[in-house]
């Protein structure tokens, strides 16, 4: 679960000859360090991805737009990991300021496909379905790099929320199991957050992930079992070890919690 003070460690800057994040000054107890906006390119290219431009501030994204110049290049493509505001809130604004496309999955025919190879003056990026923070979360592979940008499916730092009722449980547990996959076949080694830190061991993180969600369940199961069954009240008892400021998110996780037990009793 998201919160904790930020990192004075991250401040974003070039992570690989790929790969650049612009942090946005968005801090909170949700976003940790803020939205982190990825600038993607093939080395010697013309044109670069943008990926997640962040919430309609417009001081953010002159500094996304004055970073790419800086590289001499342009923006040909703007994705989006998922619909949220501290991620996607700019689209729209940010397709006007450079008249790049914007594509996500649930946006008409500018639909993400799932396995879909993009690909950008040399760059290659793998479309990996991964719902369950929300219904329309995406990860998305650089294999010349074994990178996976995940938006807020895995967290730099802390771990994330199920966003219930959009997001869901058992989709979410495919979702980690789909990237344990990858991280099994060498095809991912590290991680691009949405927010936090650069992730440099992806096997490490996504297993602590897989562990820390069987833990939570049986602890919310426990809860049940002893006669706790509203969702604050389960929060009261199974969160008590995060703060305060982030309880109503881990209502929505609790939430999808007892879904996902309702509708898996004997699990």
């Amino acid at each position: 679960m998201n919160g904790g003070a930020p990192d004075p460690d991250w401040a974003g800057g070039t992570v690989s000859e790929r790969a650049d994040c612009v942090l946005c000054p968005n801090p909170s107890p949700m976003t940790l360090d803020g939205t982190n906006t990825w600038v993607l390119g093939e080395p010697g290219s013309d044109a670069v991805v943008v990926l997640d431009p962040g919430p309609l501030d417009e001081g953010h994204l002159q500094t996304v737009l004055e970073h790419v110049a800086g590289t001499g290049r342009r923006v040909a493509l703007t994705l989006l990991t998922h619909g949220h505001l501290d991620h996607a809130e700019s689209a729209d604004r940010f397709h006007a300021l450079t008249g790049a496309p914007v594509r996500a999955f649930g946006r008409g025919h500018d639909d993400v496909r799932p396995g879909e190879v993009i690909e950008v003056d040399g760059l290659e990026i793998v479309a990996v379905p991964t719902p369950g923070h929300t219904s329309d979360s995406y990860s998305f592979v650089l294999p010349a790099e074994n990178a996976l940008l995940t938006g807020d499916t895995v967290l730099g730092r802390g771990t994330t929320v199920v966003a219930w009722p959009d997001g869901n449980l058992e989709a979410y547990l495919d979702s980690l199991h789909r990237i344990e996959t990858l991280t099994g076949a060498r095809e991912v080694t590290t991680m691009l957050p949405g927010h936090g830190p650069f992730v440099s061991d992806a096997a490490a993180t996504v297993s602590f992930y897989l562990r820390h969600r069987a833990e939570r369940l049986d602890q919310v199961r426990a809860a049940v079992e002893s006669g706790l069954h509203a969702a604050h009240e389960v929060v009261e008892r199974v969160y008590a070890d995060v703060p305060r400021s982030v309880w109503p998110a881990a209502e929505l996780s609790v939430q999808a919690q007892l879904q996902y037990l309702r509708e898996h009793p004997t699990d």
